[in-house]
């Protein structure tokens, strides 16, 4: 239905954006911004809804979004995170491996068994931290990263390239 305009009734209504904040900083913008309120249907403490086509500026939209995001991935516990995350026991993300789905599952729905491996051998990695030590992936681990990490290299990489995947994947796991 139209109104007097020619703009569909649907489209007067206003949506918001549901965002989870600290209870201070989602304070202080919802009296800085009209357009940020406690949020609908949720907290009011933790949770305000923004207007994304109003007055609050794209950066800092992006930026409570960013926010909002890592708050709520911080509410779950890590072995829970790391899987939304989708990394391996190691570090790794699978996703972004040329390999992931077709042939490679990952490195967790293949316990271990990955296509890199020699036909039913398991990751090193994946049979020291899961199966041998009963971790959920190597950051419970102490000695992080250990010998078998640094023994247990893709040949394509260069050895500067292989530290840096290294300090990415203990960087991942750390999260």
């Amino acid at each position: 239905m139209l109104n007097k305009r020619g703009v569909t009734k649907d489209l007067q209504k206003a949506y918001y954006i549901n965002l989870k904040l600290e209870p201070a900083e989602g304070e202080f913008l919802r009296s800085q911004y009209e357009d940020i309120v406690p949020g609908y249907y949720s907290n009011k403490q933790h949770w305000n809804s923004v207007k994304p086509d109003g007055a609050v500026p794209d950066e800092l939209l992006k930026d409570l979004l960013d926010k909002s995001y890592h708050l709520v991935l911080d509410s779950f516990p890590k072995k829970q995170r790391r899987e939304i995350l989708g990394l391996s026991c190691c570090g790794t993300d699978c996703s972004e491996c040329n390999f992931f789905e077709k042939p490679c599952p990952g490195c967790n729905a293949a316990g271990g068994k990955v296509f890199h491996m020699p036909e039913g051998e398991v990751c090193r990695i994946y049979a020291c931290a899961v199966k041998k030590n009963k971790y959920f992936d190597c950051a419970g681990c102490g000695q992080l990263p250990c010998n078998i990490w640094k023994e247990t290299r893709d040949p394509s990489m260069s050895q500067e390239e292989f530290e840096e995947n290294i300090k990415m994947r203990v960087e991942n796991l750390r999260y």
